[in-house]
């Protein structure tokens, strides 16, 4: 059980070991995509600030399983709470109160309302958690600066080094001719920029303008 668990766990963490590139806006994204699948790539994972719309169908993902599992979590907080108070109103604790029914699923409905929206909830989250992978503390992608420009204005994908046509020569040259702007090789021991035949290239890294005295902040509002 436990070298089970251990290769899930490498298997995971080896996930994003592969090709990073960076292109200009969502269009070149979806359209770089698109040209991956046609070349047989499977195994891609996209990063954006925003969802993009035909995503999904570009990556060639089925219909999510969250919605079925939402669908199952509400009924089984609805019947809950529909046997909850029936249980406790006719069998457990039974009082005749002026003769009334014992129970009445009327007066009930926003009990069972209540649990139905609260098991939604919870199964949504648990099951985006569970369906995703997280919590995952760690990611080979981290390891690139690039990277962190996901969550405000730049689009990456991903080409893992698990897909069967993945070459690092190949998918490198396959991902400059779609229009990436950049591609990293990412693994274990960081991200390295690479060229169109997947060799390691330098970045240059643009100096600083040396200036004398004083630096004085131009401001956007007046003056201050």
């Amino acid at each position: 059980m436990l070298d089970a668990l251990r290769t899930r766990l490498e298997d995971r963490a080896n996930q994003h070991v592969g090709l990073l590139a960076e292109f200009s806006d969502p269009g070149a994204l979806v359209h770089a995509v698109e040209g991956l699948r046609e070349k047989g790539y499977t195994q891609l994972d996209t990063f954006t600030p925003f969802p993009i719309h035909g995503m999904d169908r570009a990556m060639g993902l089925p219909v999510s399983k969250l919605g079925f599992m939402v669908f199952g979590g509400a009924v089984a907080g609805g019947v809950l709470g529909f046997l909850l108070q029936w249980w406790t109103s006719e069998v457990d604790y039974a009082i005749n109160i002026s003769n009334k029914p014992l129970f009445a699923w009327e007066s009930s409905i926003p009990i069972i309302f209540e649990l139905t929206i609260l098991f939604s909830a919870l199964t949504a989250v648990g099951g985006m958690l569970a369906l995703n992978g997280l919590p995952k503390p760690y990611n080979p992608l981290f390891y690139s600066d690039r990277f962190g420009r996901a969550t405000d204005d730049a689009f990456f994908v991903h080409v893992s080094g698990r897909d069967g046509t993945f070459s690092r020569e190949t998918t490198a040259a396959d991902l400059f001719g779609l229009g990436a702007t950049a591609v990293e090789y990412v693994d274990h021991e960081g991200a390295t920029a690479v060229s169109e035949t997947g060799e390691p290239t330098d970045v240059a890294v643009r100096a600083e303008p040396e200036v004398s005295g004083p630096v004085v902040p131009h401001h956007t509002t007046g003056d201050i």
